[in-house]
Protein backbone atom coordinates (compact mmCIF):
# COMPACT_ATOMS: atom_id res chain seq x y z
CA UNK A 1 0.00 0.00 0.00
CA UNK A 2 1.29 3.33 -1.07
CA UNK A 3 1.36 5.54 1.45
CA UNK A 4 2.04 9.52 0.34
CA UNK A 5 3.36 10.99 3.64
CA UNK A 6 6.56 12.91 4.16
CA UNK A 7 8.43 10.98 2.05
CA UNK A 8 6.05 12.08 -1.38
CA UNK A 9 7.26 15.78 0.03
CA UNK A 10 10.98 14.95 -1.04
CA UNK A 11 10.42 12.92 -3.95
CA UNK A 12 9.76 9.62 -2.95
CA UNK A 13 6.88 7.25 -1.68
CA UNK A 14 6.14 5.06 0.95
CA UNK A 15 5.12 1.10 0.22
CA UNK A 16 3.87 -0.07 3.57
CA UNK A 17 3.73 -4.47 3.81
CA UNK A 18 2.73 -6.56 6.74
CA UNK A 19 5.13 -8.50 8.18
CA UNK A 20 4.39 -12.50 9.67
CA UNK A 21 6.56 -12.22 12.58
CA UNK A 22 8.11 -15.13 14.38
CA UNK A 23 8.11 -15.37 18.32
CA UNK A 24 12.16 -15.60 18.40
CA UNK A 25 11.92 -12.21 15.83
CA UNK A 26 9.26 -10.77 17.87
CA UNK A 27 11.59 -11.25 20.50
CA UNK A 28 14.73 -9.34 19.19
CA UNK A 29 12.89 -6.93 17.74
CA UNK A 30 11.36 -6.12 21.82
CA UNK A 31 14.40 -5.83 22.75
CA UNK A 32 15.93 -3.67 19.93
CA UNK A 33 13.29 -1.12 20.46
CA UNK A 34 14.12 -0.69 24.66
CA UNK A 35 17.47 -0.26 23.45
CA UNK A 36 16.51 3.03 21.31
CA UNK A 37 13.55 3.62 24.18
CA UNK A 38 16.67 4.11 25.90
CA UNK A 39 18.71 6.38 23.87
CA UNK A 40 15.52 8.40 23.40
CA UNK A 41 14.63 9.28 26.96
CA UNK A 42 18.59 9.68 27.35
CA UNK A 43 18.37 12.38 24.63
CA UNK A 44 15.46 13.84 26.31
CA UNK A 45 17.47 14.08 29.40
CA UNK A 46 20.39 15.36 27.87
CA UNK A 47 18.65 18.12 26.06
CA UNK A 48 16.30 19.16 29.02
CA UNK A 49 19.72 19.66 31.35
CA UNK A 50 21.46 21.51 28.43
CA UNK A 51 18.58 23.32 28.01
CA UNK A 52 18.76 24.48 31.93
CA UNK A 53 22.17 24.85 31.72
CA UNK A 54 22.03 26.81 28.79
CA UNK A 55 24.17 24.90 26.70
CA UNK A 56 23.69 23.56 22.86
CA UNK A 57 22.58 19.79 22.43
CA UNK A 58 23.16 19.27 18.54
CA UNK A 59 23.12 15.83 16.84
CA UNK A 60 26.79 15.92 17.23
CA UNK A 61 26.98 15.99 21.05
CA UNK A 62 24.13 12.89 21.19
CA UNK A 63 26.26 10.75 18.71
CA UNK A 64 28.95 11.22 21.45
CA UNK A 65 26.76 10.48 23.84
CA UNK A 66 25.81 7.48 22.04
CA UNK A 67 29.51 6.03 21.33
CA UNK A 68 29.90 6.25 25.09
CA UNK A 69 27.04 4.57 25.94
CA UNK A 70 27.97 1.49 23.69
CA UNK A 71 31.42 1.51 24.87
CA UNK A 72 30.79 0.90 28.98
CA UNK A 73 27.70 -0.95 28.52
CA UNK A 74 27.50 -4.37 26.78
CA UNK A 75 23.36 -4.57 26.43
CA UNK A 76 23.57 -1.73 24.39
CA UNK A 77 25.77 -2.99 21.96
CA UNK A 78 23.98 -5.79 21.33
CA UNK A 79 21.49 -3.91 19.12
CA UNK A 80 22.57 -2.34 16.31
CA UNK A 81 24.23 1.12 15.99
CA UNK A 82 22.50 1.80 12.49
CA UNK A 83 19.22 1.78 14.63
CA UNK A 84 20.52 4.07 17.76
CA UNK A 85 22.17 6.94 15.52
CA UNK A 86 18.64 6.55 13.42
CA UNK A 87 17.17 7.80 16.92
CA UNK A 88 19.27 10.33 17.73
CA UNK A 89 18.34 12.07 13.94
CA UNK A 90 14.90 11.52 14.72
CA UNK A 91 14.88 13.16 18.11
CA UNK A 92 17.04 16.05 16.40
CA UNK A 93 14.34 16.59 13.52
CA UNK A 94 11.53 16.64 16.27
CA UNK A 95 13.35 19.23 18.56
CA UNK A 96 14.47 21.36 15.51
CA UNK A 97 10.73 21.47 14.84
CA UNK A 98 9.16 22.16 18.38
CA UNK A 99 12.20 24.54 19.00
CA UNK A 100 11.15 26.19 15.33
CA UNK A 101 7.34 26.83 16.21
CA UNK A 102 8.25 28.46 19.65
CA UNK A 103 10.64 31.21 17.40
CA UNK A 104 8.06 32.10 15.13
CA UNK A 105 5.22 32.16 18.62
CA UNK A 106 2.75 30.39 16.80
CA UNK A 107 -0.27 29.64 19.22
CA UNK A 108 -0.08 26.53 21.62
CA UNK A 109 -2.58 24.50 19.56
CA UNK A 110 -0.49 24.60 16.08
CA UNK A 111 2.64 24.11 18.08
CA UNK A 112 4.79 20.85 17.93
CA UNK A 113 5.60 19.71 21.66
CA UNK A 114 9.16 18.98 22.85
CA UNK A 115 9.99 15.11 22.70
CA UNK A 116 9.15 13.90 25.76
CA UNK A 117 10.10 10.11 27.33
CA UNK A 118 8.84 7.04 25.78
CA UNK A 119 6.83 5.27 28.47
CA UNK A 120 7.45 0.99 28.34
CA UNK A 121 3.48 0.18 28.60
CA UNK A 122 2.70 2.99 25.93
CA UNK A 123 4.85 3.41 23.16
CA UNK A 124 4.77 1.33 20.04
CA UNK A 125 7.68 -0.08 18.96
CA UNK A 126 9.33 1.88 15.76
CA UNK A 127 12.23 1.15 14.26
CA UNK A 128 14.24 3.17 11.25
CA UNK A 129 17.01 1.40 9.13
CA UNK A 130 18.93 3.53 6.63
CA UNK A 131 20.04 1.54 3.80
CA UNK A 132 23.50 -0.61 5.50
CA UNK A 133 20.78 -1.73 8.14
CA UNK A 134 19.12 -3.99 5.97
CA UNK A 135 18.99 -5.73 2.85
CA UNK A 136 16.09 -8.24 0.73
CA UNK A 137 17.08 -11.93 0.04
CA UNK A 138 14.86 -14.38 -1.01
CA UNK A 139 11.82 -12.03 -0.48
CA UNK A 140 12.87 -11.91 3.44
CA UNK A 141 13.75 -8.59 5.07
CA UNK A 142 17.28 -8.40 6.57
CA UNK A 143 17.61 -6.52 9.49
CA UNK A 144 21.28 -5.77 10.99
CA UNK A 145 21.56 -7.88 14.23
CA UNK A 146 20.54 -11.34 12.17
CA UNK A 147 17.06 -10.17 12.70
CA UNK A 148 14.77 -12.24 9.73
CA UNK A 149 11.28 -11.33 8.96
CA UNK A 150 9.13 -12.74 6.47
CA UNK A 151 7.38 -9.82 4.41
CA UNK A 152 3.75 -10.28 2.66
CA UNK A 153 4.46 -8.94 -0.74
CA UNK A 154 1.03 -7.28 -1.75
CA UNK A 155 2.02 -5.34 -4.29
CA UNK A 156 6.11 -5.38 -6.14
CA UNK A 157 8.22 -2.78 -4.75
CA UNK A 158 8.90 0.21 -8.00
CA UNK A 159 12.36 0.40 -6.97
CA UNK A 160 14.75 -0.40 -4.72
CA UNK A 161 14.25 1.00 -1.29
CA UNK A 162 16.23 3.35 0.59
CA UNK A 163 15.38 2.59 4.13
CA UNK A 164 12.92 1.13 5.93
CA UNK A 165 10.41 1.50 8.87
CA UNK A 166 9.28 -1.36 10.84
CA UNK A 167 6.68 -0.90 13.44
CA UNK A 168 3.61 -2.49 15.27
CA UNK A 169 0.06 -0.82 15.60
CA UNK A 170 -1.90 -0.28 18.14
CA UNK A 171 -3.75 -3.52 17.81
CA UNK A 172 0.16 -5.88 17.84
CA UNK A 173 0.33 -6.47 14.49
CA UNK A 174 3.83 -5.90 12.73
CA UNK A 175 4.47 -3.81 9.24
CA UNK A 176 7.34 -2.63 6.92
CA UNK A 177 7.59 0.58 5.49
CA UNK A 178 9.73 1.35 2.57
CA UNK A 179 10.79 4.51 1.14
CA UNK A 180 11.69 4.14 -2.77
CA UNK A 181 11.43 7.01 -4.87
CA UNK A 182 8.46 7.97 -6.64
CA UNK A 183 8.17 7.01 -10.12
CA UNK A 184 5.52 8.03 -12.54
CA UNK A 185 3.44 5.71 -14.36
CA UNK A 186 1.25 7.77 -17.30
CA UNK A 187 -1.70 6.32 -17.99
CA UNK A 188 -3.03 6.85 -21.17
CA UNK A 189 -4.45 10.54 -22.53
CA UNK A 190 -8.03 11.12 -22.45
CA UNK A 191 -8.70 14.74 -23.41
CA UNK A 192 -10.70 15.28 -20.26
CA UNK A 193 -10.69 17.44 -17.17
CA UNK A 194 -12.54 17.68 -14.03
CA UNK A 195 -13.19 19.81 -11.07
CA UNK A 196 -13.92 19.06 -8.36
CA UNK A 197 -15.42 20.80 -4.86
CA UNK A 198 -15.95 19.31 -1.81
CA UNK A 199 -18.16 19.35 0.57
CA UNK A 200 -20.58 17.44 3.37
CA UNK A 201 -23.39 16.31 1.81
CA UNK A 202 -21.37 14.42 -0.82
CA UNK A 203 -17.96 14.04 -0.29
CA UNK A 204 -17.02 15.49 -3.80
CA UNK A 205 -18.95 16.91 -6.13
CA UNK A 206 -17.64 16.97 -9.64
CA UNK A 207 -19.06 18.31 -12.92
CA UNK A 208 -19.67 15.01 -14.18
CA UNK A 209 -22.35 12.42 -12.15
CA UNK A 210 -20.73 9.65 -12.85
CA UNK A 211 -18.03 10.75 -10.64
CA UNK A 212 -19.38 12.46 -7.46
CA UNK A 213 -18.03 10.43 -4.11
CA UNK A 214 -21.20 10.18 -2.02
CA UNK A 215 -20.93 10.30 1.38
CA UNK A 216 -20.26 7.02 2.72
CA UNK A 217 -20.59 7.22 6.20
CA UNK A 218 -18.66 4.79 7.22
CA UNK A 219 -17.79 6.01 11.34
CA UNK A 220 -21.89 6.68 11.32
CA UNK A 221 -22.97 3.17 10.78
CA UNK A 222 -19.89 1.67 13.17
CA UNK A 223 -21.39 4.23 15.41
CA UNK A 224 -23.12 2.21 17.98
CA UNK A 225 -19.84 0.28 18.26
CA UNK A 226 -17.70 2.70 18.61
CA UNK A 227 -20.01 4.66 21.27
CA UNK A 228 -19.77 0.93 23.24
CA UNK A 229 -16.02 0.63 23.05
CA UNK A 230 -15.61 3.99 24.41
CA UNK A 231 -17.53 3.61 27.22
CA UNK A 232 -15.89 0.14 28.10
CA UNK A 233 -12.48 1.70 27.97
CA UNK A 234 -13.77 4.69 30.35
CA UNK A 235 -15.59 2.24 32.79
CA UNK A 236 -11.97 0.42 32.88
CA UNK A 237 -9.41 2.94 32.78
CA UNK A 238 -7.38 2.94 36.27
CA UNK A 239 -6.32 5.68 38.02
CA UNK A 240 -3.69 7.96 37.95
CA UNK A 241 -0.21 5.94 38.84
CA UNK A 242 -2.18 2.63 38.89
CA UNK A 243 -1.15 -0.15 36.24
CA UNK A 244 -3.62 -1.27 33.86
CA UNK A 245 -5.88 -4.13 34.22
CA UNK A 246 -6.02 -7.26 31.66
CA UNK A 247 -9.68 -6.02 31.39
CA UNK A 248 -8.74 -2.47 30.36
CA UNK A 249 -6.13 -3.75 28.11
CA UNK A 250 -9.19 -6.23 26.07
CA UNK A 251 -11.28 -2.96 26.29
CA UNK A 252 -8.61 -0.44 24.56
CA UNK A 253 -7.31 -3.32 22.35
CA UNK A 254 -11.11 -3.47 20.86
CA UNK A 255 -12.21 -0.08 20.21
CA UNK A 256 -8.31 0.22 18.48
CA UNK A 257 -9.71 -2.65 16.15
CA UNK A 258 -13.08 -0.66 15.58
CA UNK A 259 -11.56 1.98 14.52
CA UNK A 260 -9.37 1.14 12.55
CA UNK A 261 -11.38 -1.04 10.48
CA UNK A 262 -13.33 2.38 9.93
CA UNK A 263 -10.09 4.32 8.89
CA UNK A 264 -9.05 1.49 6.40
CA UNK A 265 -13.08 1.98 4.80
CA UNK A 266 -12.46 5.34 4.40
CA UNK A 267 -8.82 4.76 3.22
CA UNK A 268 -10.34 1.91 0.81
CA UNK A 269 -13.17 4.49 -0.45
CA UNK A 270 -11.25 7.53 -1.11
CA UNK A 271 -7.87 5.61 -3.03
CA UNK A 272 -10.66 4.14 -5.15
CA UNK A 273 -12.61 6.99 -6.06
CA UNK A 274 -9.01 9.00 -6.73
CA UNK A 275 -7.85 6.08 -8.95
CA UNK A 276 -11.55 6.54 -11.04
CA UNK A 277 -10.46 9.65 -11.42
CA UNK A 278 -7.20 10.07 -12.54
CA UNK A 279 -7.82 7.03 -14.70
CA UNK A 280 -10.82 8.71 -17.04
CA UNK A 281 -9.15 12.37 -16.50
CA UNK A 282 -5.65 14.25 -17.75
CA UNK A 283 -6.43 17.41 -15.44
CA UNK A 284 -7.91 17.49 -12.34
CA UNK A 285 -9.03 21.06 -10.70
CA UNK A 286 -9.65 20.86 -7.11
CA UNK A 287 -10.56 22.69 -4.45
CA UNK A 288 -7.51 23.08 -1.99
CA UNK A 289 -9.87 23.14 1.40
CA UNK A 290 -8.65 23.02 4.64
CA UNK A 291 -10.71 20.18 6.25
CA UNK A 292 -10.04 21.74 9.68
CA UNK A 293 -12.44 24.94 8.76
CA UNK A 294 -15.55 22.69 9.90
CA UNK A 295 -13.83 21.39 12.55
CA UNK A 296 -15.45 24.21 15.06
CA UNK A 297 -18.86 23.88 13.63
CA UNK A 298 -22.06 22.17 14.14
CA UNK A 299 -20.52 19.72 10.91
CA UNK A 300 -17.76 18.44 12.24
CA UNK A 301 -18.72 15.22 13.47
CA UNK A 302 -20.41 14.20 10.15
CA UNK A 303 -16.79 16.20 7.90
CA UNK A 304 -14.95 14.40 10.21
CA UNK A 305 -16.42 11.25 8.90
CA UNK A 306 -16.22 12.26 5.53
CA UNK A 307 -12.48 11.95 5.81
CA UNK A 308 -11.73 15.23 2.96
CA UNK A 309 -8.65 15.50 4.05
CA UNK A 310 -7.09 11.58 3.26
CA UNK A 311 -9.63 11.70 0.52
CA UNK A 312 -7.68 14.25 -1.19
CA UNK A 313 -4.22 13.64 -0.37
CA UNK A 314 -5.44 10.19 -2.26
CA UNK A 315 -5.95 12.07 -5.47
CA UNK A 316 -3.03 14.02 -5.32
CA UNK A 317 -0.91 11.54 -4.82
CA UNK A 318 -2.65 9.27 -7.24
CA UNK A 319 -2.47 12.30 -9.71
CA UNK A 320 1.32 12.29 -9.07
CA UNK A 321 1.67 8.46 -9.87
CA UNK A 322 0.36 8.67 -13.12
CA UNK A 323 1.75 12.04 -14.61
CA UNK A 324 -1.69 13.59 -14.41
CA UNK A 325 -1.90 17.24 -13.71
CA UNK A 326 -4.11 18.23 -10.10
CA UNK A 327 -4.25 22.05 -9.91
CA UNK A 328 -5.20 23.22 -6.51
CA UNK A 329 -7.85 26.14 -6.63
CA UNK A 330 -8.10 28.53 -3.44
CA UNK A 331 -11.22 28.11 -2.01
CA UNK A 332 -12.57 31.92 -0.93
CA UNK A 333 -15.79 32.85 -3.24
CA UNK A 334 -16.22 29.59 -4.61
CA UNK A 335 -19.71 29.56 -3.80
CA UNK A 336 -20.35 33.01 -4.55
CA UNK A 337 -19.28 32.77 -8.12
CA UNK A 338 -21.39 31.90 -11.57
CA UNK A 339 -19.56 29.73 -13.85
CA UNK A 340 -20.85 30.66 -16.86
CA UNK A 341 -20.29 34.74 -16.10
CA UNK A 342 -18.34 35.28 -13.46
CA UNK A 343 -20.77 37.57 -11.43
CA UNK A 344 -20.45 37.57 -7.49
CA UNK A 345 -23.56 37.25 -5.53
CA UNK A 346 -23.83 40.23 -3.23
CA UNK A 347 -23.62 38.18 0.09
CA UNK A 348 -22.74 34.82 1.11
CA UNK A 349 -25.14 32.16 0.09
CA UNK A 350 -26.44 30.39 3.59
CA UNK A 351 -26.06 26.21 3.62
CA UNK A 352 -29.77 25.30 3.41
CA UNK A 353 -29.60 27.17 -0.40
CA UNK A 354 -28.87 24.09 -2.59
CA UNK A 355 -29.57 25.71 -5.40
CA UNK A 356 -27.83 28.74 -7.08
CA UNK A 357 -29.43 31.40 -9.26
CA UNK A 358 -26.91 34.21 -10.94
CA UNK A 359 -28.88 37.45 -10.71
CA UNK A 360 -27.22 38.41 -14.04
CA UNK A 361 -26.86 35.97 -16.69
CA UNK A 362 -29.97 33.72 -14.91
CA UNK A 363 -28.32 30.53 -14.94
CA UNK A 364 -29.29 27.80 -12.18
CA UNK A 365 -27.82 25.15 -11.78
CA UNK A 366 -27.27 22.72 -8.22
CA UNK A 367 -24.84 25.22 -5.72
CA UNK A 368 -22.17 22.46 -5.65
CA UNK A 369 -21.89 21.47 -9.40
CA UNK A 370 -21.72 25.13 -9.88
CA UNK A 371 -19.01 25.35 -7.81
CA UNK A 372 -17.08 22.20 -9.43
CA UNK A 373 -17.34 24.14 -12.51
CA UNK A 374 -16.02 27.49 -11.24
CA UNK A 375 -12.93 25.06 -10.02
CA UNK A 376 -12.23 24.66 -13.74
CA UNK A 377 -12.43 28.00 -14.83
CA UNK A 378 -9.77 29.34 -11.79
CA UNK A 379 -7.74 26.48 -12.90
CA UNK A 380 -7.59 27.75 -16.75
CA UNK A 381 -9.10 24.45 -17.44
CA UNK A 382 -12.39 26.10 -19.05
CA UNK A 383 -11.20 28.64 -21.69
CA UNK A 384 -14.19 29.34 -23.00
CA UNK A 385 -15.39 31.01 -19.77
CA UNK A 386 -11.84 32.11 -18.42
CA UNK A 387 -12.39 35.27 -19.70
CA UNK A 388 -15.90 36.05 -18.36
CA UNK A 389 -14.65 35.58 -14.83
CA UNK A 390 -13.79 38.62 -13.54
CA UNK A 391 -10.40 39.20 -11.97
CA UNK A 392 -10.04 37.98 -8.22
CA UNK A 393 -6.90 37.59 -5.96
CA UNK A 394 -4.01 35.76 -7.31
CA UNK A 395 -5.12 31.98 -7.49
CA UNK A 396 -3.09 29.60 -5.41
CA UNK A 397 -3.39 27.30 -8.60
CA UNK A 398 -0.51 24.47 -8.86
CA UNK A 399 0.09 21.32 -10.63
CA UNK A 400 1.34 18.68 -8.09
Amino acid sequence: MADPGRAAETGHARYSYRLRVSSTARAALEAEWARCRWVWNECVARSTKACRDSESCGPARLDRMLTEARAGSPWLREGSSVVQQQVIRDFARSRTKALKDIRQRLPLHRRAGMPKCKKKREALPTLNYTRRGFRLKDSRLHLAGGIVLTVVWSRELSAGPSSVRVYQDSLGHWYCSFVVPAGVRPLPATGAVIGIDWGVKETATTISDAHDLPHAEHGRKAREKLTRYDRMTARRRPKSGQPASKGYRQAKRLRAKAYKKVARQRQDTGRKWAKKVVRDHDAIAVEDFRPKFLSRTTMARKAADAAIGATKRALMEMGRKHGRAVHLVHPAHTTMDCAQCGARTKHALPLSERTYTCTACGAVSARDKNSARVMLVRAGLNPAGADRVRPDRPQDSQAA
